[in-house]
């Protein structure tokens, strides 16, 4: 079934009087990556919070194929949806493969251990994110791109059609960075939906089928193709700077880039 996970005009603040997000609307659809772009403190994370059903809006909805989203029962979402925030710390005392068990959680009961099912659901993901052969070392001893790619084994095991992921390239190297997102879109290829939000605007411009531009003013700026939504006008103003759009030389997708300021050498 083809997912279709929507957010509708919707608002939020954290406190009255400071909105976060005015009549925003974003959709993630199955086979296809969504990028939610934008400057620092647009809201960016908030709206995939909004759409994984950790918060719920002020005004409009959030809908899963039609229906509210929060009528949904959490394991019956979390069935459906998984969500990777940034900045996961490595607390655990766990093998990889060990942390991506914990994604089966849906799918145990509440006083049973994983089922043979389960352990081959995980193992499924570690070689579908190239991580089976790191399945016995320690989380915590992992690099930046190896942890990334076992938390998205793990939210993969989970069996959802729908993957909402915060920045999950931060602090990566471009080789990393680039590994990733080439695992979503091939990830979204056997159809899941991705939503992702990133800072990275070539990256985004390269492998994203859509995107969703929030400007300053926590509104959407612009949405569509990234070729509709990476233009010099609409970025110069959500962003507040001068900013230039070419193509790149290699891929002929938008090639994004900041003009430093005036005066500067």
């Amino acid at each position: 079934m083809n997912r279709c996970l929507a957010a509708e005009s919707v608002a939020f603040a954290y406190e009255p009087g400071a909105p976060v997000l005015r009549d925003v609307a974003a959709t993630v659809r199955g086979g296809a990556v969504a990028g939610i772009v934008g400057p620092n403190g647009s809201g960016k994370s908030t709206l995939l919070r909004l759409l994984c059903g950790l918060l719920e809006p002020g005004s409009g909805r959030v809908t899963l194929d039609g229906r509210p989203l929060a009528s949904f029962r959490p394991r019956e979402r979390a069935r459906s949806l998984a969500f990777l925030p940034q900045g996961v710390q490595p607390v655990f005392l766990l093998s990889a493969f060990e942390v991506v068990c914990l994604g089966r959680y849906p799918h145990v009961g509440a006083l049973a251990g994983p089922s043979s099912h389960d352990l081959e659901v995980a193992r499924r993901c570690m070689r579908d994110t190239a991580t089976d052969d790191i399945r016995h070392r320690s989380f915590m001893e992992l690099s930046g791109g190896e942890r990334q790619r076992v938390l998205l084994a793990s939210i993969l095991a989970q069996e959802p059609e729908l993957l909402l992921l915060d920045e999950p390239t931060a602090a990566l190297d471009i080789h990393h960075e680039t590994e990733v997102f080439t695992l979503l879109a091939r990830l979204a290829g056997d159809g899941y939906g991705v939503g992702v939000v990133t800072h990275d605007l070539n990256l985004a411009a390269r492998f994203c089928d859509t995107m969703v531009l929030l400007s300053r003013e926590h509104a959407v700026a612009a949405c569509g193709a990234p070729e509709a939504v990476l233009r010099e006008e609409t970025l110069s103003a959500a962003y507040g700077a001068r900013i230039r759009v070419g193509a790149h030389p290699f891929t002929g997708t938008p090639l994004v880039y900041a003009e430093p300021p005036e005066g500067a050498p």
